[in-house]
């Protein structure tokens, strides 16, 4: 299976796909690409050590968002992959590219959904909300990519427990390390070996019932 990741900034969730192909947790995987839509962003430093092609297009390049949508199109019909990963991605996905690839994007949110999710949801800003309301637990969900926000079928959800002495930042950090660099390798490897199938808008998972996924 061949994927393109999309990513915005540092690309620590790029890193734990590429270590996890590399390692063998994610197998019968390829990355195609790896685009981004800020040229600054250490993701694309990662994806050139890899050897991995990258393209870097910024909305700021374009007259109109428009024009950028298309060319963002056309990026990832050149690449032909056969799922997209939004990895730290802040580019709203443009429905055309939902349309072109429905049901083969996918997005790690570090929240468990339906909680702390949807417009203006991202980055730090999901964990301050979170300290703010004085929730217990929080986590981060993988789940794939429709035409709304943060809204399309579930696949993999993990917890992870907030301590009193928590900022944003370190809680940030523990849900990657904890969730999101575990769930999102998973994920991309239940789906490339096609263990993954969605019906009436819920994810099913081969095997689920009988393991330990995690």
């Amino acid at each position: 299976m061949k994927i393109a990741v999309m990513v915005s900034g540092g690309g620590t969730n790029l890193q734990a796909i590429i270590d996890g192909i590399n390692s063998g947790l994610i197998t019968n995987t390829e990355i195609c690409l790896v685009y981004s839509n800020n040229p600054k962003a250490y993701a694309l430093e990662r994806a050139r050590l890899a050897g991995i092609p990258y393209v870097a297009k910024s909305p700021k390049e374009f007259e109109n968002r428009q024009d950028f949508n298309k060319a963002l199109l056309q990026i990832l019909k050149d690449a032909d992959p056969d799922l997209i990963v939004l990895a730290g991605c802040l580019v709203v996905i443009p429905s055309d590219v939902v349309k072109e690839f429905e049901g083969r994007i996918i997005n790690i949110h570090p929240s468990l959904i339906p909680s702390f999710c949807g417009t203006g949801y991202y980055g730090l800003k999901v964990h301050e909300k979170v300290l703010e309301r004085g929730v217990r637990v929080s986590g981060a969900t993988v789940h794939f990519v429709d035409e709304g926000t943060d809204t399309g079928p579930i696949i993999l959800q993990k917890p992870v427990m907030i301590r009193q002495d928590d900022t944003p930042e370190v809680l940030q950090k523990r849900i990657m390390e904890q969730a999101e660099w575990k769930i999102l390798p998973m994920a991309i490897d239940l789906i490339a070996n096609g263990r993954v199938s969605v019906r009436d808008n819920k994810v099913f998972i081969e095997g689920y019932e009988e393991e330990n996924i995690f």
